[in-house]
C-alpha cells in the first residue's frame, strides 16, 4: 500500500464515523508502517477507527498507544510495486526550484550523489533486462538496507509538501546507494537468477521512479548517464 492508499483507508474510516478531515497527518515511521494522530486531533475514540482499518485489505494490524494510530501493513515491499505501478504520479508536488552544482562529480557533492543514485538504478533497469531478471513480486525484502529504502520510499509523499524536500532527495539516494552496495539486484558470478533478485529489481525500479519524480520536482532532467 502506498501512503495515499492508507490515507484514504484512514479518511474512510472517518466518514463511516460521521467525521471528515481534509488531512489526517499521516507519516511514514518506518518501512511499512505509518501514523496518525487524527483521532487526538479532532477528538475521536482511536480504538473506533483502529477497528474499522483492521478489515481493509493489506492492512495487518493498527495499534493505539495514547490516542496515536500506529498502521502497520501487510507486507512492506509491495510499497515498490504500487510505485512503479503510480509511475510519475508519486509523490507528485509542486515545490520550490533547486539547484545542485554539476561538479564536482564526486559524492562530497550532494547533487551528483542524487544524480548517480538514479543513474545507478537506471543501469539496474537495463542489466536486469539484458539478463532476463524481470521486476517481480517484492517479497523477502527484509536486509537492513531494503527496509531503509523502503522507509524512505514511504516517506516521499510527506516530504514533497516542505521546503527541506532538497535535503529529503538526497537522504533518498544514500539509501538506495546503501542498497545498490550491498544488495544486489543482479545474479552474481555463477548465481542463477531468483526471486531475491526479482524483489530487488522491482525495488530498484521503484526508487528510480522517485528519484526522477524527485529531480524533475526541484527543476532537473533526470540523466540515465552522467
Amino acid at each position: 500500500m502506498t501512503p495515499a492508499e492508507v490515507s484514504a483507508a484512514l479518511m474512510g474510516a472517518l466518514r463511516d464515523a460521521g467525521r471528515s478531515v481534509p488531512d489526517v497527518g499521516l507519516r511514514c515511521l518506518e518501512a511499512g508502517v505509518y501514523g496518525s494522530p487524527v483521532a487526538l486531533r479532532i477528538g475521536l475514540d482511536a480504538q473506533v477507527l483502529a477497528g474499522a482499518l483492521e478489515g481493509v485489505p493489506g492492512i495487518a494490524r493498527v495499534d493505539v498507544h495514547g490516542g496515536f494510530l500506529r498502521i502497520t501493513v501487510a507486507c512492506p515491499g509491495e510499497l515498490a510495486a504500487d510505485i512503479v505501478a503510480e509511475g510519475e504520479r508519486y509523490g507528485w508536488e509542486m515545490v520550490r526550484p533547486h539547484s545542485w552544482p554539476d561538479r564536482p562529480r564526486t559524492f562530497d557533492n550532494p547533487g551528483f550523489r542524487v544524480r548517480y543514485a538514479y543513474a545507478r538504478a537506471a543501469a539496474v533497469g537495463r542489466r536486469a533486462r539484458d539478463l532476463g531478471v524481470r521486476p517481480g513480486r517484492p517479497v523477502g525484502l527484509e536486509r537492513r538496507e531494503e527496509l531503509a529504502l523502503l522507509g524512505l520510499l514511504g516517506e516521499m509523499p510527506g516530504w514533497a509538501r516542505r521546503e527541506e524536500f532538497p535535503g529529503f532527495l538526497l537522504r533518498l539516494a544514500d539509501g538506495f546507494h546503501d542498497v545498490y552496495e550491498r544488495c544486489p539486484a543482479l545474479p552474481q558470478g555463477e548465481e542463477k537468477p531468483g526471486a531475491v533478485h526479482a524483489a530487488r529489481a522491482t525495488l530498484a525500479e521503484a526508487a528510480r521512479i522517485a528519484l526522477s519524480n524527485g529531480l524533475k520536482m526541484i527543476g532537473e532532467t533526470p540523466r540515465e548517464r552522467l
